[in-house]
């Protein structure tokens, strides 16, 4: 079951074998969380044990980070276009090449979308930690933003998904 994180789950025993994303399950996502900051999605076992997490916040991408073509389609008004940041996606390494990674991708996709109808988000955007990762989102068609390591998902392409 995906949830919001709470007091229930059990952050200490969660290692995704990578210190950045462990450490901020551990610390600081309670805290965010607490501060509305960002919004924790957890894939928990047995209502405590977490197999993995992800991390939704709104956002916003200066109109020239995006290709010539999809700036030609959005209005010059805009000089930054509202997203939501997908912040973090990580897997407990007991959990790792079982799927859960695309599990959690598609939820937090879904519920982009889901929120989408009711405040303006153009896209979902990440920003990959390595080359593993942008591999990951290559693969659900997340293009690269010209000049930055970010890439994104259109809503609209969501839209042909979900709806």
């Amino acid at each position: 079951m995906i949830e919001l994180l709470d007091k229930k789950h059990k952050r200490e025993d969660f290692d995704c074998g990578r210190e950045l994303l462990t450490n901020y399950l551990k610390t600081q996502a309670g805290q965010d969380v607490k501060r509305k900051l960002s919004a924790c999605f957890v894939l928990s076992e047995n209502a405590s044990s977490i197999k993995g997490y992800y991390t939704l916040s709104n956002s916003s991408i200066p109109l020239k980070s995006f290709p010539e073509p999809i700036q030609k389609k959005l209005p010059k008004s805009y000089h930054s276009i509202p997203v939501t940041l997908l912040g973090r996606l990580a897997i407990d390494k007991k959990y790792q090449r079982q799927g859960i990674g695309k599990i959690l991708l598609i939820d937090a996709l879904k519920r982009s979308y889901e929120i989408s109808q009711e405040i303006g988000s153009f896209a979902v955007v990440v920003d990959p930690i390595d080359e593993e990762a942008e591999n990951f989102y290559k693969k659900y068609d997340f293009i690269k933003l010209p000049d930055s390591g970010k890439m994104f998902i259109a809503t609209k392409t969501l839209e042909e998904l979900f709806r």
